[in-house]
């Protein structure tokens, strides 16, 4: 197959390109048109994913539109529509941490008054001490018992004043600091769960998801990984449009979560894959992904404009054991390769390997 390099490579540019060569050529650009696509949704996710969402989605569509039959209009078209939605995802993202910085500078601000509060009450309180101390010397040079006693009395009820005074400012200043706080802080959970959850089929976000592998691999805990893709969803959106393609998406999620246990780690990984963590050895992974496969493939119903569609759902699954000294990338590249073996062996047993209506 003719590559990019020989052709960016070649003394005579286009002219050098065979016109049997140039459906291959074609082929090849948008193949690395997707992949580069493919590639921008991932940094774009690393860089900020609680606004990705929306940029994903529009990307995939992309995506799944690109073909070698597309008409030079098309393609313009689809790179419009991409830099547009980058551009929108910037300014999404650009607001989100002005924010963010706006509510970080907040905070800085009160626990700064509330720190100018402790000290001015504590300057009060020094200078109301320094006068009682005063006093408390003078009553040493005192030879009348009646006055010495008079003295002692009205110096400890002030003290016991201040000491009270001193006690209910502290306990309002740590309150509100707390108070401020815990808003701060219901904020970020907020945002944190945001980010951690696929807005459309609410699993979790391919984020949250690399997070538990990597914190797996810290402990050195054992663990497989089953990638899982569903079989020709291209086509799906081909026919039927995204929206269609959408709801799959979320009943298949919804087959997942039905399928494995409560403690299971499932996310969406990205189009239409998804990613699961079984924390056990392999055997009892292959097990489970075996069950896995057959509960979520088969029959699915869709509600379309034009009445019910049914389909039927065919997905491939690649299982890997994390290895010792493997990297979370490495790990997913194995799963990532076992996937697609088992999506070409089902290709040659069926011919039509895409989703029937």
């Amino acid at each position: 197959m003719i590559s990019l390099k020989k052709y960016l490579d070649s003394p005579s540019g286009p002219e050098a390109i065979t016109a049997a060569e140039e459906p291959e050529l074609l082929k090849v650009a948008i193949a690395e048109y997707g992949a580069t696509l493919e590639a921008v949704e991932n940094c774009c996710a690393k860089a900020c994913p609680v606004t990705v969402d929306a940029l994903n989605q529009e990307l995939v569509k992309v995506r799944c539109g690109l073909s070698v039959s597309m008409k030079s209009e098309s393609l313009l078209e689809a790179a419009a529509r991409t830099r547009e939605q980058l551009n929108e995802w910037g300014r999404a993202t650009e607001q989100h941490y002005r924010a963010k910085a706006d509510e970080v500078k907040e905070l800085l601000l009160t626990m700064a008054r509330a720190a100018e509060s402790v000290s001015a009450r504590d300057n009060r309180c020094a200078g109301q001490m320094n006068e009682m101390t005063g006093r408390l010397s003078a009553i040493a040079s005192l030879d009348d018992l009646a006055e010495i006693r008079v003295s002692i009395k009205r110096s400890a009820r002030e003290l016991q004043t201040s000491i009270e005074r001193m006690t209910a400012e502290g306990k309002a200043t740590l309150d509100a600091l707390r108070e401020q706080v815990s808003t701060y802080q219901t904020k970020l959970d907020v945002a944190e769960a945001i980010a951690s959850r696929d807005a459309l089929t609410g699993l979790s976000s391919r984020l949250c998801v690399e997070r538990q592998i990597e914190r797996r691999i810290a402990t050195g805990a054992v663990f497989c990984v089953a990638l899982i893709d569903i079989d020709g969803f291209k086509r799906t959106n081909d026919l039927h449009g995204h929206l269609m393609g959408d709801e799959l998406l979320k009943q298949f999620a919804t087959e997942l979560r039905s399928a494995c246990r409560a403690m299971d780690v499932i996310g969406r990984w990205g189009g239409d894959e998804f990613l699961l963590i079984f924390d056990c050895a392999l055997p009892e992974a292959q097990a489970r992904a075996e069950r896995l496969r057959k509960w979520i493939c088969g029959s699915y119903t869709l509600e379309g404009r034009q009445g019910e569609i049914k389909l039927q759902v065919h997905a491939s699954v690649g299982l890997a054991l994390r290895e010792n000294d493997e990297t979370m990338n490495e790990l997913i590249e194995r799963a990532d390769a076992a996937m697609y073996a088992e999506k070409e062996l089902a290709r040659r047993k069926r011919s039509e390997p895409s989703l029937v209506a």
